[in-house]
């Protein structure tokens, strides 16, 4: 009897996601926290993040380079609002667990518009419109519940994620999943049916590459990473307008040495630099 590969796929998704989201999340937020020291497990998350990094590489990366040469901007743009459509099911109920009734509405409204007028939500004009999209999780309801973010985690395909946003993690990507669902309804001649969460691995792997600039001159990736989840995480839970003591909170550690962190940077890219020069001839 074969295996299927059911529970890597959305595993694989969530870590493109949190890529394309992580990568604009230091640039997007008004607020930068300091570089946080609360790792725990931090040996562990550093291997597991270098085996996900080998893996984009080696597998996911250039299948999302080959879509983006064979697409263009409009194609792409129309295949994203097709997925972000299909996955509105998520917010919308999130919104109501968090006590969110117009924010459910205001949701319901943009998908209903979108799969109807906006041809099964490959068009968007419920934005035209002025309906603004928003995106939640069964994370963010669980954190305004009062659950505890518990410790930062680098798990494999999975990625970056926390103690609490691992817990929600099956919530909304097999019970609140219309592809999930789609899936789990059909049994297809090579697992055919996993064929439109593929896709959308695709879609979000090539979204993250214009970001990829992000990344280059960066001190440490991984604390790049674990510090931009963490942060996005903090501005979804307040709305994108976290309190100051949030923001101290996340950043963890008062005694920050600034000076100590400016010469590890220096030293990685006098590092980085001697790596990249060219052999010497004899």
């Amino acid at each position: 009897m074969g295996t299927s590969p059911m529970p890597t796929t959305p595993t694989l998704l969530a870590r493109l996601a949190c890529f394309a989201a992580c990568t604009a999340a230091l640039a997007g937020c008004a607020t930068v926290a300091a570089p946080r020291r609360d790792d725990p497990y931090e040996h562990f998350n550093r291997r597991m993040y270098a085996f996900n990094d080998f893996a984009d590489r080696v597998a996911i990366r250039p299948v999302a380079v080959g879509y983006r040469k064979i697409t263009n901007d409009t194609s792409r743009r129309l295949v994203s609002n097709f997925f972000a459509n299909i996955e509105s099911p998520i917010t919308i109920v999130n919104d109501v667990l968090q006590g969110h009734p117009r924010y459910a509405f205001t949701q319901s409204s943009r998908l209903v518009i979108n799969s109807t007028v906006g041809v099964l939500g490959l068009f968007d004009p419920a934005s035209a419109m002025g309906i603004d999209a928003r995106t939640t999780d069964f994370g963010v309801t669980l954190a305004k519940w009062g659950v505890p973010e518990g410790p930062y985690l680098v798990l494999p395909l999975l990625g970056p994620t926390t103690g609490r946003d691992l817990t929600a993690f099956p919530v909304d990507q097999y019970a609140l999943n219309p592809l999930a669902w789609y899936a789990h309804t059909r049994e297809w001649k090579w697992e055919a049916q996993y064929l439109p969460q593929m896709a959308y691995l695709v879609t979000l792997r090539s979204s993250a590459i214009d970001a990829e600039g992000l990344l280059q001159g960066v001190y440490d990736p991984y604390i790049f990473f674990r510090d931009a989840y963490r942060q996005r995480r903090l501005y979804k839970i307040y709305d994108g307008n976290p309190p100051l003591e949030a923001i101290q909170a996340l950043q963890g550690d008062d005694n920050i040495d600034v000076d100590k962190l400016l010469e590890e940077q220096q030293q990685y890219e006098k590092g980085r630099d001697a790596t990249r020069q060219p052999p010497k001839k004899n």
